[in-house]
């Protein structure tokens, strides 16, 4: 229903008027999004003509959509049998059918999935809300038009508005337009609850993996509990504090005495509070069916004896820290504030319509936590939720074998036993359709139709642009680059370190050292006492290596280490980033192979879920530098170093840390060193003792050094993976045949993307 609304309507009648309005919008944000609870229709811009543009066409789309005109649109965007000759088997085919036969190839997803429908039996939660591709093929076109009738009605609709604009005439433009247009009904869409009788305490699946993979060391273990409701507002934040100080901050007790037990090679932990009754859950990964007794002994035992003990006071307090922080500063980096803010609205809004604003509001929430820390409470939490909670389940996850063959062979078992049924009329009826909904896909929309969807003219947009804030200056011998901006108090310092001098295998020795900091003891603290301190100084403090391209068209990789804090927190932030590019202790081989074995289960999760963008960078690097190098940092031959050193890690781990030490002595030199500062305060009024400290710690620079050179080469290769999805790039140097650069040439891009690749490989493709 998401997709199919955005494909037509009456006063925008045009087949893609989302796609049109991609092309030409000004938008900072539109979409759609499904959740398992709700369907969001977004748009946000900064210009109000195109603002309102968005509004009026999203607003047509959810009330007046061409679906009862064109069942075409439900075949396209749902499903349809395919078949294009009398002779040819049929088929499935359908854009959400094949993204929802992605959606299940993941492990992790489908793990999702069996935790939501085992602790919240007898709830719309149990099904889901993307579409089993197992039932999609039962829907009919006449269920799918009564489910937009019954649910798609303002009586059943919450409309929000963020920004500098004047509610009262849009809202009356609304009002006007649609929502009066429609009378008043009683729609029941209440979200019930589900209790702990109605729950499966234990299920037990199966996932694909491929024949490569091995099935030991490859099972999910979950224990799942239910904790209130999300109309709580201190329950909601109390257990991200408590995630926080027991699973997730490095070194966190619980997770800790998981690994050190021995129960699979990293353990997650998740708390999803964007539901009715919110779920909390222990995750063991890359663990095995025998590793259950263990995992619940240890974990319930952990549960105990941090309730007669009590939670660590330095951790709640680096919790609270950053989370109030985190609400505080509200930076939701490339997505619009007010986007977020209404999708956080939902968490309470949806269940009480009286209160919409509890999980914004939350200096009361913040003060009653602090004002509890010695009390008890966090304790409480944990003996009465996780200790005692009736309301919990255990799903284990086991890997097979050819799983996704199997159930491949089964879809075509059913197509196969369901053509036989067929009249040879019935078999032609298919072929047509087939013949028919293509044609209706390669028919353009008229200009006429076009035209219907409202453009921004060139006088509609400004001319000014947003001033640059970039001062050059010098600081102990160091480049800062500040930019004086309002930032509510807040100090934003990003350390940049070239590292074009290093070869690739100490490009990848950088990406690596990036995983270890933060997660290895230093001189002064213990992996988890550094969290803490982070936390408690300072709005959090992060490391990457990135590869960017620069003007004589070579790659320039950085690592970089950057910080937010307070302004009287400046030096105390610096001092930490010291700390941990200086002082990590990389010796401990026990605690590193634990970090090596973490950093492959989550970048194995990432190349399965981004697919899309891994098979792209990788056949960039056949012919781009860039592509090259970030390859070597972040994709697949940063993986398969991994798999290699830990496949021989007792053999290669004293040249592992001998390496790891010698790439820090290469990066961390003055001549390599570039500051970003962003604060309202001056650069030489903040950038005293904690940053003097710092240059002062830096390695002598090197004299004679060499530039990395790269020679990119094709190699056309192909990955094997579990997946029921397959990704496929093809990529080409353009500069290589003669052409030069312009910005024309995103112009252009909108145009392969949103014309012939979303016409012919989604539209037609089901893509």
């Amino acid at each position: 229903m998401e997709h199919s609304v955005l494909c037509g309507s009456k006063e925008f009648p045009a087949k893609d008027p989302f796609i049109e309005l991609v092309k030409g919008s000004l938008n900072t944000f539109l979409n759609a999004m499904t959740y398992p609870d709700k369907t969001v229709y977004p748009v946000a811009s900064c210009n109000d003509k195109d603002f309102h543009n968005l509004m009026h066409v999203y607003l047509d789309a959810v009330f007046y959509p061409n679906i009862y005109e064109r069942p075409q649109i439900m075949m396209q965007e749902g499903w349809h049998y395919e078949a294009e000759t009398m002779d040819a088997p049929i088929q499935y085919n359908g854009v959400v059918y094949n993204e929802m036969k992605g959606a299940f190839s993941s492990a992790d997803e489908q793990l999702s999935r069996l935790i939501k429908v085992s602790l919240l039996k007898g709830t719309p939660y149990e099904f889901e809300s993307g579409g089993d591709p197992k039932y999609i093929p039962d829907l009919t076109q006449e269920d799918f038009l009564e489910f937009h009738r019954t649910y798609y009605h303002p009586s059943n609709s919450y409309i929000y508005l963020y920004g500098d604009m004047d509610f009262e005439k849009d809202l009356a433009w609304m009002d006007e337009h649609y929502l009066s247009k429609f009378e008043e009904l009683q729609i029941d869409s209440e979200i019930t609850t589900c209790d702990a009788s109605m729950a499966e305490r234990r299920v037990v699946e199966e996932y694909s993996i491929s024949e490569s993979e091995k099935e030991e060391d490859n099972t999910y273990l979950s224990w799942n509990t239910v904790v209130g409701t999300s109309l709580d507002k201190e329950l909601y934040l109390a257990f991200q504090i408590l995630d926080y100080a027991l699973f997730s901050a490095p070194g966190a007790p619980i997770k800790k005495a998981l690994i050190d037990g021995g129960i699979g090679k990293d353990i997650d932990s998740s708390y999803d509070n964007g539901l009715l009754q919110p779920m909390f859950s222990v995750i063991a990964k890359n663990a095995n069916p025998s590793d259950e007794e263990k995992f619940l002994s240890i974990l319930y035992g952990e549960f105990k004896r941090i309730v007669e003990q009590g939670v660590d006071r330095r951790s709640l307090e680096a919790a609270i820290n950053y989370y109030e922080f985190k609400y505080r500063e509200a930076n939701f980096g490339r997505f619009p504030k007010g986007l977020m803010y209404g999708l956080q609205l939902f968490d309470s809004w949806l269940y009480d319509d009286a209160k919409p604003f509890i999980h914004l509001q939350t200096e009361e929430t913040f003060a009653f936590l602090k004002q509890n820390l010695d009390s008890g409470y966090f304790e409480q939490l944990i003996e009465r939720y996780f200790l005692h909670n009736e309301h919990t389940t255990i799903v284990v996850l086991k890997p097979k074998k050819g799983l996704n063959d199997e159930a491949e062979q089964k879809v075509k078992e059913k197509l196969s036993a369901y053509e036989k049924t067929l009249t040879r009329e019935e078999k032609e009826a298919i072929v047509e359709g087939t013949k028919a909904l293509k044609a209706y896909q390669d028919e353009p929309s008229t200009q006429e139709e076009l035209l219907t969807i409202p453009m921004l003219e060139i006088s509609d947009i400004k001319r000014e642009i947003q001033p640059l804030y970039n001062k050059e200056e010098e600081i102990c011998g160091t480049k800062v680059i500040s930019h004086e901006l309002f930032t509510n108090g807040i100090v934003y310092a990003s350390l940049n370190f070239k590292l074009d001098h290093l070869t690739e295998q100490q490009l990848s020795f950088a990406s690596l050292l990036t995983a270890i900091y933060q997660f290895v003891d230093t001189e002064h603290f213990t992996y988890n006492e550094l969290a803490n301190e982070v936390n408690i100084e300072t709005g959090g403090i992060y490391t990457n290596v990135t590869v960017l391209p620069t003007k004589d068209k070579n790659p320039l990789p950085i690592l970089e280490i950057r910080g937010k804090a307070l302004e009287d927190k400046c030096d105390s932030m610096l001092e930490l980033m010291k700390e941990i590019l200086f002082h990590s202790k990389l010796e401990d081989k026990k605690r590193l192979k634990e970090v090596l074995e973490e950093t492959k289960s989550r970048m194995q999760m990432q190349l399965s879920a981004q697919g899309h963008s891994v098979s792209a960078n990788r056949v960039m690097s056949y012919f781009s530098k860039v592509s090259y190098e970030k390859e070597c940092v972040l994709g697949i031959t940063f993986y398969s170093m991994l798999l290699d050193l830990l496949e021989n890690y007792e053999e290669k781990a004293d040249w592992l840390i001998e390496q790891l030490k010698e790439t820090q002595k290469a990066m961390f030199q003055k001549q390599n060193l570039i500051v970003s500062y962003t604060s309202g305060v001056l650069a030489k009024d903040t950038l005293k003792t904690g940053f003097e400290h710092f240059v002062s710690s830096l390695y002598e620079d090197e004299e004679e050094r060499e530039l990395l050179v790269v020679e990119p080469s094709v190699k056309n290769e192909g990955f094997q993976t579990a997946s029921q999805v397959q990704y496929v790039a093809t990529g080409g140097n353009f500069c290589e045949k003669g052409f030069q650069y312009t910005g024309a040439l995103k112009a252009l891009q909108v145009m392969f993307s949103y014309d012939y690749l979303w016409l012919n490989i989604r539209v037609k493709g089901g893509a």
